[in-house]
């Protein structure tokens, strides 16, 4: 059998994943490449106590990697995007096909390495860096390539969906459960880039650039996190029926394409609104195929080598074929990608879930209705507590039917004016993906 010789660049949680699960199946593996995948040699700045290296070379220099000229394919798991940018190009100028699981390179750099890929003949892929184990670019770009994607909406990052499935099961607050997930490794000691939804985004905009074959890019997309969700808000919602999760939603519309990720009210009875603790799930509703749920482990050393792998497999097999048929990185070349006008978030139309506190008198709730008819905004249903002791304001709940953002936050400034109305105007987007 001919053989094709990777290089490893990185022995972190996924770098071993993929030496151990590559060791452990290698028969069945290189039945599937219709190869020997050997690797070849590692790079890394320290040795990983989980990996039995035995005779692999192992440099700590992992340039030396992207420049041997024994090596076909570079396996970047290092992360970051600095270096990592610096070893994927130089892998690429010395004639390297590229797998890597980074999410962050993908979408800050995609275009440039996708570019630099294609110029050469070469190829790029990048199956690990959405949803981990669950197959989901690969889906996408060929599963569904004879669709029209018109939406898809997924939980993209399993430390949020940790947090938010312990505050509505267990009714804890963020702060606590943050300190839980760090504990159990699921969130880093700097959560910022999983809580304010800087990772999903990335992984957002790498889906709606295959789903919609635009240039991939971060600009404008739409980006809240989890960290003022209030642990009521969580218990309202599942009393209204609703589960709140932590969603990027790409939409493709008349007007443009929606690029959003934010905390979503979705019915209970959704599918996915019964995806809890880690895990991860993709939706995608296309004109042929209908809605799909892909779901799984989107995180974890193994679930995410699986997908490393399964790239490897893919350029292992492709290596001797001409590069025109080789599937592009993006599911087309660079040259067939449209650029699409993007909505901004106040053109976005949702159904919103509204709290806010006011003083229980007769008059308060007519005006603050008479406020959103104005506005244009047609109430689904309002729901008042019942008052504390001692307390002359209580949470006042509102459902709306779809509208406009744009039309909301006109109705939120005067409703926040009010004598009768305290403190600020709480809003969640609520979205029905089963029936859209």
């Amino acid at each position: 059998m001919r053989v094709v010789n990777i290089g490893i660049c990185g022995l972190g949680t996924v770098g071993s994943g993929v030496y151990n699960v590559i060791s452990r199946n290698l028969a069945a593996i290189n039945a599937r490449a219709n190869c020997e995948i050997k690797i070849a040699q590692i790079g890394c700045r320290r040795d990983n106590p989980d990996c039995a290296l035995s005779t692999t070379p192992v440099t700590r220099d992992i340039f030396e990697v992207a420049k041997n000229p024994d090596i076909n394919v570079v396996v970047e798991l290092i992360g970051g995007t600095t270096t990592a940018y610096k070893l994927v190009m130089t892998a690429l100028e010395n004639g390297k096909h590229v797998v890597t699981a980074n999410k962050a390179l993908i979408a800050e750099h995609g275009m440039e390495i996708f570019s630099e890929a294609e110029s050469r003949g070469l190829m790029v892929c990048y199956e690990a860096a959405v949803a981990g184990g669950i197959p989901i670019i690969k889906s996408l770009r060929e599963g569904l390539s004879a669709n029209r994607v018109n939406w898809l909406a997924g939980i993209i990052n399993g430390t949020t969906n940790f947090i938010l499935s312990e505050m509505d099961t267990k009714g804890r607050n963020f702060n606590d459960v943050l300190i839980e997930a760090q504990e159990k490794g699921y969130a880093e000691a700097d959560p910022t880039f999983d809580v304010e939804g800087i990772d999903a985004s990335h992984k957002l905009a790498i889906l709606a650039s295959i789903a919609f074959s635009t240039p991939l890019s971060l600009k404008g997309l739409f980006t809240e996190g989890i960290t003022k969700l209030q642990p009521q808000d969580v218990a309202y919602a599942r009393e209204l029926g609703y589960a709140i999760k932590h969603l990027g939603i790409a939409r493709q519309t008349e007007n443009g394409v929606e690029l959003r990720v934010h905390p979503t009210l979705v019915p209970q009875r959704s599918l996915i609104a019964g995806v809890n603790d880690v895990l991860n799930a993709v939706m995608v509703n296309a004109d042929a195929v209908g809605t799909t749920l892909f779901y799984g482990p989107g995180a974890g050393s193994e679930p995410t080598a699986s997908s490393v792998i399964a790239d490897i497999v893919d350029v292992a097999r492709n290596m001797d074929s001409y590069p025109d048929t080789w599937v592009p990185a993006l599911g087309c070349k660079l040259t067939a990608l449209k650029e699409q006008p993007l909505l901004g978030i106040e053109e976005v139309e949702t159904g919103f879930y509204i709290r806010f506190s006011a003083l229980d008198k007769p008059g308060v709730l007519s005006n603050v209705t008479k406020i959103m008819a104005d506005a244009g905004i047609s109430i689904e249903s309002i729901i008042q507590r019942d008052q504390p002791a001692g307390e002359s304001y209580v949470n006042v709940i509102i459902l709306t039917n779809v509208t406009k953002e744009k039309c909301l936050d006109e109705a939120v400034e005067h409703i926040e004016q009010l004598e009768t109305v305290r403190g600020p105007v709480n809003f969640i987007r609520v979205e029905y993906l089963d029936q859209a």
